[in-house]
């Protein structure tokens, strides 16, 4: 694959395979002329009724956990998905447009297209979820907001770049081979969550027990774990919200951590966080400055979020802290003994819109845990498992990038069409 040498007026790729460096520009169609709507209703009822989504394109619903019930009534009016169609779904100017591997019946309110047999339907698999399509899809389409479909009439307007057939094919198969790929380290990613969950159940000991199912070489005669109120390992905090009314009480360089940088975590640690306090905050609020090393739990919303802090940070009243006592407790430990936890925490939150553990609970509860020894090995493994985790989510993230980057450069910039 080599670059083109290009007029910017030509409607040429950035990118382009060697064999077809002298086949010209490409074509351009409108919508209509590539894709057909389909409005069959042909069916007894027997089809899987398909749920229309975003992250598996057209999926039979009782693959996925989707539970909406439909009428018998209501069932004879749906379309028939063939194997290859693509849906134009409620969310199309936020994903693109779906791709169906499934035959079935989808809701009437879908536009279903189904392309007319001049172009390789697996090109389009890809170049309708990308950003340079939809951007395309709905640049004329003033006000259009989630709960308004896209019509085939508006579908229709939209300007397709393409090249032979050949080279349509070429490029799917290039893209193909990624999606395979992707898909290959997903189902790795998989399993390593999978296997972290399973530890996660051998290595604690069960609720209500004082015993693992399993414990590593050396361990294995040692005594059984004690159970103690975390209290009595930790000193525990608590976190707030200085008054915003107050500005003085913010940008002060004291690292303050809201429920937002959850998603900042980097293997376990949180090490930046997007708002900071002042000392002033500290001192005329609630909040208090936690040591480096200080285990927190988000007590709401995010119920059972975990995370060690990577230096002394205050933290919103939206988690509860622990500072360990470092000859009972290890904070790592206590880290991966929160998560296995987790259930528990989800099932004693009460609350009807944001669920909520209170005070209470958490100065009664306990910690099961061995001998420091023990403690630093079961943690060492976790983190170890999370490390593996971390690379692998980078490296489908990395795919994805080259993924995007590569459809950038292997289609015409839509705006070359223009000048």
């Amino acid at each position: 694959m080599t670059k083109t040498n290009q007029n910017k007026q030509a409607l040429v790729p950035e990118l382009r395979f060697p064999e077809f460096e002298g086949d010209g520009e490409w074509h351009i169609f409108n919508g209509n002329k590539l894709f057909k709507q389909i409005n069959d209703r042909d069916h007894n009822g027997d089809l899987p009724v398909l749920a229309i989504t975003q992250e598996q394109g057209a999926i039979p619903r009782d693959l996925i956990d989707y539970n909406v019930s439909v009428t018998q009534s209501s069932i004879d009016s749906y379309k028939i998905v063939r194997v290859g169609d693509f849906i134009i779904s409620l969310r199309s100017f936020q994903g693109g447009i779906e791709y169906s591997d499934y035959e079935g019946i989808c809701s009437p309110a879908y536009v279903v297209l189904r392309e007319k047999g001049d172009t390789v339907a697996a090109l389009f698999k890809h170049f309708f979820k990308s950003k340079m399509f939809i951007r395309e899809l709905t640049k004329n389409l003033e006000g259009l907001r989630d709960g308004k479909m896209i019509s085939y009439k508006q579908f229709s307007e939209v300007l397709i770049n393409l090249p032979s057939k050949a080279e349509q094919q070429k490029i799917a198969d290039c893209l193909a081979s990624l999606d395979d790929l992707i898909a290959a380290h997903s189902r790795r990613l998989a399993a390593l969550q999978e296997h972290k969950k399973g530890l996660l159940q051998q290595l604690f000991p069960a609720e209500g027990e004082t015993t693992p199912k399993l414990r590593f070489p050396g361990f294995e005669h040692s005594n059984g774990w004690k159970r103690t109120k975390l209290e009595n390992l930790a000193k525990r905090g608590s976190g707030h919200t200085p008054s915003k009314s107050h500005p003085e009480y913010y940008n002060g360089g004291i690292k303050w951590v809201s429920l937002a940088d959850s998603k900042r975590l980097d293997l376990g640690l949180i090490s930046e966080t997007r708002i900071q306090i002042s000392k002033l905050g500290i001192k005329n609020s609630s909040a208090t400055l936690h040591p480096k090393g200080s285990v927190i739990l988000s007590r709401d919303a995010g119920v059972g979020m975990s995370a060690i802090l990577a230096e002394p940070m205050a933290v919103s009243q939206h988690f509860m802290a622990w500072n360990p006592n470092k000859d009972k407790l290890s904070n790592w430990y206590l880290y991966f003994f929160l998560q296995c936890a987790k259930p528990q925490f989800e099932r004693v939150a009460t609350g009807s819109t944001i669920k909520t553990i209170g005070l209470q609970f958490f100065k009664d509860f306990d910690v099961v845990a061995p001998s420091l020894g023990e403690q630093n090995r079961i943690a060492d493994c976790f983190y170890n498992l999370d490390n593996l985790i971390a690379v692998q989510t980078q490296e489908i993230g990395l795919l994805e990038d080259h993924k995007k980057g590569l459809m950038q450069r292997l289609f015409p910039k839509p705006e070359l069409e223009l000048k």
